[in-house]
């Protein structure tokens, strides 16, 4: 269906939330910014942000800094080895300088097809759609139809305003990040009336059995997560290097010793920790 651009970038106009990584189009900063929103939440990722340009206001001071110290600010945000994609990245661009477009950016360590689209049209103003996970979501919605990768991608490109990418991308993401919601759609309030889907998002296709029946898929605690615990043991050693054995007694109670083995494996396989004999520490 025909969408109207106007309304939605006049809709972002007005209703934009003031976050600190639209105030500025310098490439490293919006790079740390869509690196740290990478499965977390915003309003968890702003201080976040804050402390580390503090620190690391710049590629060079990045690329400089010990893994440890990156590791020690990036701590409590989770998923550890972005901060060391984001440093090899830093390292590169330190010393060859930005890519001026998504494809050059592509090239860089650790960024995919998105991050890429989204630093090179909030930092260098290349007219290119930067496709996450609400766009995807939004998009969808709007045409009533779910499509492949290199399909959805070819839409978002044909819905991009003349010059204007910028603008559109955060004015898509915020749409489907405040109003078009994955479990609750706000209808009422969406710049876009009526759309295909208005009233009846498009539903989260199930889980499937080995048979072929739908699944319902349990709910997992975030405490009983590997995920949990590989946070619990860098935070732990933000504090400086631990005896392997006495580890234990900085985690939280309740951990068994086999999920901290699993949690030491992954992290050391990541480059997120270092074994110095019986002594353990961050790179």
């Amino acid at each position: 269906m025909p969408v109207d651009r106007d309304a939605i970038l006049s809709w972002y106009g007005a209703v934009r939330r003031d976050l600190p990584w639209r105030r500025t189009r310098d490439p490293y900063r919006i790079l740390v910014s869509e690196v740290m929103l990478q499965q977390t939440q915003v309003a968890r990722v702003v201080p976040y942000y804050e402390a580390f340009l503090e620190r690391f206001p710049d590629e060079l001071a990045l690329g400089d800094a010990p893994t440890s110290e990156v590791l020690r600010l990036w701590s409590g945000l989770g998923y550890n080895r972005r901060a060391l994609a984001l440093q090899a990245c830093a390292r590169a661009v330190a010393a060859d300088g930005w890519p001026p477009d998504a494809e050059g950016l592509r090239a860089l360590p650790g960024i995919g097809p998105y991050t890429a689209a989204a630093v090179a049209s909030f930092a260098f103003g290349e007219q290119v759609a930067a496709v996450d996970t609400n766009v995807k979501r939004v998009i969808e919605r709007l045409d009533g139809r779910q499509r492949r990768p290199r399909e959805l991608a070819a839409r978002a490109a044909e819905l991009l305003p003349p010059g204007r990418a910028a603008d559109w991308n955060q004015a898509m993401m915020e749409l489907g990040a405040t109003i078009c919601t994955a479990r609750a759609a706000a209808c009422d309030a969406c710049p876009v009336a009526p759309c295909s889907s208005r009233g009846r998002p498009l539903p989260v296709a199930p889980t499937r059995r080995p048979g072929g029946a739908a699944a319902a898929r349990p709910p997992v605690r975030f405490e009983e997560t590997d995920r949990y615990v590989r946070g619990r043991v860098v935070a732990a050693l933000v504090a400086g290097p631990a005896a392997a054995a006495a580890l234990g007694e900085r985690l939280p109670d309740g951990i068994a010793a086999e999920r901290v083995e699993r949690a030491l494996a992954g992290l050391e396989r990541d480059g997120l920790l270092v074994r110095d004999g019986a002594l353990l520490r961050l790179p």
